[in-house]
């Protein structure tokens, strides 16, 4: 039976992997957005 918990786990894992990925990508683009406002806002 040891191998249904490797059945389960590796796709969870890289489920896990895939949306950590994809969080951080939005964290990313969120804060280059915040930056670009806040140095427009800045110029005027």
């Amino acid at each position: 039976m040891w191998y249904f918990s490797w059945l389960m786990g590796l796709p969870l894992a890289a489920l896990f992997a895939v949306l950590n990925a994809m969080w951080l990508e939005l964290r990313e683009d969120a804060r280059l957005t915040d930056e670009a406002d806040t140095s427009a806002s800045k110029r005027r």
